[in-house]
């Protein structure tokens, strides 16, 4: 080949190149010229390339000769020159040596940059992430609204020669979610005060996350005061201290509950009683052995048939009526049962 053939060829060569340069593509290049404001970078084609001060860490050190990775982010700028980036192409070096070290079932994190029907797209350095939309965050329902959102995945398929990954969210989200209920199930003892979020009220009760655990609450243990519905007392969102009552480890059920965690009317109302003492009250219900007295402070007790009358031949009914306003003495009080005992 001639001389000048040669030099036509190199030429034509140089300009292909040049006209192959796309935004984001990363090459190696040289320092060929020192400027106040950056860089004339040398990358191999026909134009140099421009790199801004405020890309070289201590710029001040720079060196003309000097070799180092860059990406173009622009294709001319105002002095018709190519615009390069080192943050990025180091960014990108860095990203590309992390997702070298991943291996199958690693864990990592990605943001998406497209999400299609297939499933999710993103870059890692220079590998390509897809997640395939069967894998999926349960969370996410349509692709397109998971766009720039940060997701944690795991690796299930790894190229390292074509620099694809394929991982899944879901996968890790179900692990994650039986480490967590291990642990829960782990920690969790009757009697034990938690914290919980409110997340579904019901008609009878209301669902409870604690820890990553959906526990229950049954109206009935949600206050000491009659209540009609559970959203008297508690709504969607709030966020509550509980006290379990009940863990059943084999069917994975958790009972919660609110009012246990207060004293109730009925003991504080005991705890306000003397022995020896007088007080006033009502007649509640009618036993075969007895009747239950109600107090007026709200305290109930039981009036004994032996401790109404010393006539083993009288039937409480004779003694005292339904609804019928008695005086009695207090004898007995137990606190740990609960329970009072009367003498007229």
């Amino acid at each position: 080949m001639k001389t000048e053939e040669r030099e036509k060829f190199s030429l034509d060569m140089i300009n292909q190149t040049f006209t192959d340069y796309k935004k984001g593509q990363m090459f190696d290049g040289v320092v060929v010229i020192k400027r106040e404001d950056g860089c004339i970078f040398n990358i191999g084609g026909k134009n140099d390339a421009f790199l801004p001060k405020e890309e070289v860490e201590n710029y001040a050190d720079l060196k003309i000769g000097d070799r180092f990775k860059v990406i173009i982010t622009n294709y001319k700028n105002e002095d018709g020159m190519i615009e390069v980036s080192k943050d990025m192409a180091d960014n990108q070096v860095f990203a590309t040596q992390n997702a070298n070290k991943l291996k199958l079932g690693s864990k990592f994190s990605f943001v998406v940059t497209k999400g299609t029907d297939q499933g999710l797209n993103s870059k890692m350095g220079e590998y390509q992430i897809f997640v395939p939309r069967d894998e999926m965050s349960l969370k996410t329902k349509y692709p397109k609204a998971a766009e720039g959102k940060q997701f944690e995945a795991t690796v299930t398929e790894i190229d390292k020669e074509n620099k694809r990954i394929v991982a899944s969210i879901k996968i890790l989200e179900e692990q994650t979610k039986q480490n967590v209920e291990e642990l829960f199930w782990k920690s969790m003892f009757v009697n034990k005060i938690v914290e919980g979020k409110v997340k579904k009220i019901l008609d009878y009760g209301a669902f409870v996350n604690v820890n990553g655990v959906d526990c229950f609450i049954h109206i009935s243990n949600m206050s000491h005061n009659r209540i009609s519905h559970p959203s008297e007392v508690l709504k969607e969102g709030d966020e509550r201290t509980f006290k379990i009552i009940e863990l059943d480890r084999e069917n994975k059920k958790v009972a919660l509950s609110l009012k246990a965690l207060e004293e109730s009317p009925k003991l504080k109302a005991m705890k306000e009683l003397v022995v020896g003492q007088r007080y006033d009250g009502n007649v509640v219900k009618i036993l075969q052995f007895g009747a239950i007295i109600k107090l007026d402070n709200g305290a109930t007790g039981l009036l004994h048939i032996k401790n109404a009358t010393e006539r083993s031949d009288k039937q409480i009914y004779e003694i005292v009526k339904l609804d019928e306003r008695v005086n009695v003495e207090v004898i007995q009080i137990d606190i740990d049962d609960e329970r009072v005992s009367f003498k007229l």
